[in-house]
C-alpha cells in the first residue's frame, strides 16, 4: 500500500507550510494583516500535521524528501518591499497548492480503504487548505497593483 508515501508527503508538506507562513509573518510584520493571518495559518498547518499523526502510525508513514526540496527552493529567505511581499505570498501559494492536491489524493485513498476516520480528517483539512489558497490569492490581488505599477 502506497498510502504511507502520500501520508508522509502530506505531513512534511504541512510542517513546511507552517514554517513558511511563520517566515513570511516575521518578514512582513509591517503589514499587520499579513503578519497576523500568516501566524494564524501556521497554527492551522500545525493542527493539520497533528491530525495526521494517528494515520501516520496506522499506515507506517514514509518520509519522502520532495516537500523539503520544494520548501528549500522557494524559501531561501524572504524578500522585502511590495514586490517581495507579492513573491513571498506566491511562494506560500505554491506550497499550499502542494498540500491541497495531497489532501485530494489522500482523500481518494481513504475512500478506497474505507477509512472513515481518515476521510473525516481529509474533509476538514482540505476545506481549510482551500481557504488558505483563497486568502493567498486575494492578498496577492490586493498587493499586485501597488507592487507592480506604482513606483517606489
Amino acid at each position: 500500500m502506497h498510502l504511507a508515501h502520500y501520508l508522509g508527503l502530506l505531513h512534511r508538506a504541512q510542517i513546511n507550510l507552517a514554517d513558511a507562513f511563520r517566515q513570511v509573518a516575521a518578514a512582513h510584520s509591517d503589514e499587520p494583516d499579513v503578519q497576523h493571518l500568516c501566524q494564524q495559518q501556521a497554527q492551522r498547518c500545525d493542527e493539520h500535521a497533528e491530525r495526521l499523526k494517528p494515520f501516520a502510525e496506522r499506515y507506517s508513514e514514509e518520509a519522502p524528501a520532495e516537500p523539503d526540496r520544494l520548501h528549500s527552493e522557494l524559501f531561501t529567505g524572504t524578500r522585502t518591499g511590495g514586490i517581495g511581499l507579492l513573491r513571498d505570498l506566491q511562494d506560500l501559494y505554491l506550497l499550499a497548492a502542494q498540500c491541497d492536491i495531497c489532501w485530494t489524493v489522500v482523500g481518494q485513498a481513504a475512500y478506497g480503504a474505507r477509512d472513515e476516520d481518515l476521510l473525516a480528517v481529509v474533509k476538514r483539512c482540505e476545506g481549510e487548505t482551500a481557504i488558505q489558497l483563497k486568502w493567498l490569492r486575494t492578498r496577492m490581488k490586493q498587493a499586485a497593483p501597488q507592487a507592480l505599477v506604482v513606483a517606489e
